[in-house]
């Protein structure tokens, strides 16, 4: 029997950007991904700037945005359950940021969980721990960005510090599973940024954290790249780092290397 709470999720509005189906690199199998629009964030290398808005934006190519009910969203999820049982794949939500929609976010996991598919949220963290904590107990891995460790360059870069972050990624040691639920995967990733993040300093700074972390099942590290540029252009924005080129496969292991001094778990 469905009760009044559930019927009331079903109809939370939310602000989709888009939603992609049989993804093998946001999650365990095949994955359906729902981006949200609207951060709070501005990295500059971001490469998906449509999604920083909160509001629809219309170019005269194309239209970033649009709102949908949970039910809406679950309805388009539900249509690959088969891709999701035979490959041990399911949804998730990616950004955009799902934190700065906690009820509709917080809605689509547990209508997920409680059907019996897998979660998984790709995040900044960069909310309050009451919202992070009111959603993990839906999730069963969460991809959280560590861009930067120095507070300062993370102001500078991100549009914001990272205190928030650190001390929400800290706080997943609290969270205790019975025997009975499944484990919580924590991934921590780090785009790397030359220049900027791949001093061998910041990285073992990130390694020497993560290693704290109860619940961390790896740390990735993502080489730069310039996807997303054409966008900025259909936009009318300007892109921060056009001549930025991607680092080699040496430097990438060179930056593996630095992290797996403190954690041996590095993709």
């Amino acid at each position: 029997m469905t009760t009044m709470n559930e019927t009331n999720e079903k109809e939370l509005l939310g602000m989709v950007l888009r939603i992609e189906r049989s993804s093998i690199y946001d999650g365990e199998g095949f994955r359906t991904v729902v981006f949200l629009k609207g951060c709070p964030l501005r990295c500059q290398w971001c490469s998906t700037p449509e999604s920083q808005s909160f509001q629809i934006e219309t170019t005269a190519e194309s239209v970033y945005g649009k709102q949908m009910t949970v039910e809406q969203v679950m309805i388009e999820v539900r249509k690959d359950s088969a891709f999701f049982f035979h490959s041990g794949g399911g949804m998730t939500i990616s950004g955009g940021e799902l934190l700065a929609q906690p009820d509709f976010s917080r809605a689509l996991l547990r209508m997920s969980w409680n059907e019996c598919i897998d979660t998984a949220i790709e995040t900044s963290f960069f909310s309050t721990w009451e919202i992070v904590s009111s959603i993990l107990p839906y999730v069963n891995t969460a991809f959280v960005d560590l861009k930067i460790f120095d507070d300062e360059m993370h102001r500078k870069y991100c549009g914001g510090g990272n205190k928030q972050i650190l001390e929400n990624l800290l706080r997943t040691n609290e969270i205790k599973k019975s025997d009975s639920e499944p484990p919580f995967r924590l991934v921590v990733r780090t785009p790397i940024i030359p220049g900027i993040n791949d001093r061998a300093e910041e990285l073992e700074q990130i390694g020497r954290f993560c290693s704290e972390l109860r619940y961390l099942d790896h740390v990735q590290l993502l080489p730069y790249h310039r996807l997303g540029t054409d966008t900025y252009r259909k936009l009318g924005r300007r892109y921060a780092f056009p001549d930025l080129e991607s680092p080699s496969a040496e430097r990438m292991a060179e930056c593996r290397a630095y992290v797996q001094k403190y954690i041996p778990q590095v993709t």
